[in-house]
């Protein structure tokens, strides 16, 4: 493909129109850019709207003559606007305009895998079984959601190489949370309670707040040069009083922890625990089972392997994996299977109690369900295979164009650095403003902390190539702009709903007035 960006050349693939020289097509079809302009519409808040005596429906003429409330109930009426019908769907239709999903497009966004979701699964967890089934009634009449929870967590365990699973924790973090938890529970059963847990420098930003609500002192440990932790780090850091460690594996730079399980013996060896974080399972389903290679308790992000809709506040799902002598920790009430069906049961004394109201966000667990039985174990398997692909595919492709600080074969997801554009004075987020002009959404910046500049980039499984192509050229494009046209990235986005804001006041000054 030819980017070069002499404007008025129509031979190029792009070239650019407006004070913001936003790409448009000029190519062929395979080629053309996904972003435009296009017809944005502003659209003010409903008050502003609303015009006295407007309404969108007509009720029928009251037979009952009014009768005023007795002073103590009477109330001012809400301040709500007067709106026409047409004036209420357009404005929801605008603002749906606005907004930018997995559904819209690509959604590059590293370490979260924002992976498409399939319909079906929405339509399994909005079934009047499912979605009516009240948490107050009694097990006799639960019995097809309490089977659907026991399997699934019987899936779980046999993806994970676990031995027992709770579905209760509400999040990813919610799940570290629970997990470290049940590592506390654990060594005070024991009679002597430890005092730190060791955090790698790659382990995800949520793990050391975890460990540190837990009661314990998280301990960093610093990567070797391919970016994972040696074996020496760990053992020179391992000590009598340390509880163990949580490794994120895959690490925030997307490679694996190859020497997870001559850690697992070092840290077993002196009494520890290993917690995995499952958040980035997603590069090894079917492949790898954390269980089998030292992992004594994990957390899983539903909403991010297991394809169930991913942001917007939630709602999540992070069931907690251990291995057998560790499940009498885990919260209840506990899902069982007698010979009359399956039955709630809280007779666990050494459980670290109930983590979440009722059974846990059971709509997600639905989803995830419906996944893994539309996906079977091949195909899950695949899935992983073709995240590990798509990533690596990018890595390839643009390393050169953008610096790749540990060059090694990533799994799902790849780390670039800002590094080649300092010299023209652009830098990662000038470059993630871009890229929405050129209709992408950006990936993740700045994280892991441990890569200056970090540009993180994970495609998932559900990107075509096609798609994957455009997005690379549009990087492309991008890097030869911040060559030749610095200023034109330090005004980005120009052509968005939301132009440039001032990020450095916002973070010092922000407005929490709502």
């Amino acid at each position: 493909m030819n980017l070069r960006f002499t404007d008025g050349n129509e031979n190029n693939l792009f070239r650019h129109s407006g004070e913001g020289r936003n790409p448009v097509f000029t190519g062929d079809i395979m080629n053309e850019p996904v972003g435009t302009t296009g017809l944005i519409l502003n659209e003010p808040l409903l008050w502003e709207k609303g015009k006295k005596g407007r309404a969108g429906f007509s009720f029928p003429r009251s037979d009952v003559e009014p009768s005023p409330l007795p002073p103590e109930l009477a109330c001012e009426c809400p301040d709500l606007p007067d709106l026409s019908e047409v004036d209420v769907a357009r404005h929801y239709t605008r603002l749906s305009q606005w907004n930018f999903g997995v559904d819209t497009g690509m959604y590059p966004l590293g370490s979260c895998t924002m992976k498409y979701s399939p319909k079906t699964n929405e339509r399994q967890a909005s079934l009047p079984g499912f979605a009516c089934a009240h948490p107050l009634l009694p097990a006799a009449l639960s019995q097809g959601v309490l089977r659907m929870m026991f399997e699934l967590e019987q899936y779980l365990a046999e993806i994970t190489g676990m031995d027992a699973v709770t579905l209760q924790p509400s999040a990813g973090a919610h799940g570290e949370l629970a997990g470290m938890l049940v590592v506390h529970a654990y060594h005070k059963g024991k009679g002597v309670q430890r005092k730190k847990i060791i955090v790698p420098d790659t382990a995800h930003g949520t793990n050391p707040a975890s460990v540190a609500l837990c009661g314990y002192q998280p301990v960093a440990a610093e990567l070797n040069d391919h970016g994972i932790l040696s074996v020496e780090s760990i053992d020179r850091i391992m000590d009598e009083d340390t509880a163990g460690i949580m490794v994120t594996n895959p690490n925030t730079l997307g490679l694996f922890e190859e020497n997870i399980r001559r850690i697992a013996d070092v840290i077993h060896s002196k009494g520890g625990l290993v917690y995995c974080d499952g958040a980035n399972m997603n590069a090894v389903m079917g492949i790898v089972k954390m269980g089998q290679i030292g992992a004594d308790v994990m957390h899983l992000n539903l909403h991010k392997t297991f394809s169930t809709p991913h942001g917007g506040g939630g709602p999540g799902s992070g069931p907690v994996c251990v291995k057998k002598f560790l499940e009498p920790f885990l919260p209840v009430p506990r899902i069982i299977k007698g010979k009359s069906g399956y039955a709630l049961s809280s007779d666990y004394p050494q459980s670290i109690g109930k983590v979440m109201a009722f059974h846990g966000n059971v709509g997600v667990m639905i989803k995830a369900y419906s996944y893994i039985l539309s996906m079977g174990p091949e195909n899950l398997k695949k899935a992983s295979h073709l995240a590990v692909l798509n990533a690596n595919y990018i890595k390839e492709k643009l390393k050169g164009t953008l610096h790749l600080p540990y060059d090694r074969p990533c799994m799902h997801e790849c780390v670039f650095s800002d590094k080649n554009q300092e010299p023209y004075k652009v830098a990662t987020i000038d470059m993630a403003k871009r890229l929405m002009e050129y209709g992408f959404h950006p990936p993740t910046c700045y994280f892991p902390l441990v890569v200056h500049g970090a540009i993180m980039i994970e495609p998932t499984e559900t990107e075509s190539k096609e798609d994957i192509d455009r997005f690379i050229e549009a990087f492309k494009a991008i890097a030869q702009e911040a060559e030749e046209s610095p200023s034109l990235l330090h005004d980005a986005p120009k052509a968005c709903k939301v132009k440039r804001l001032d990020e450095v006041t916002a973070a010092r000054k922000p407005c929490l007035a709502g």
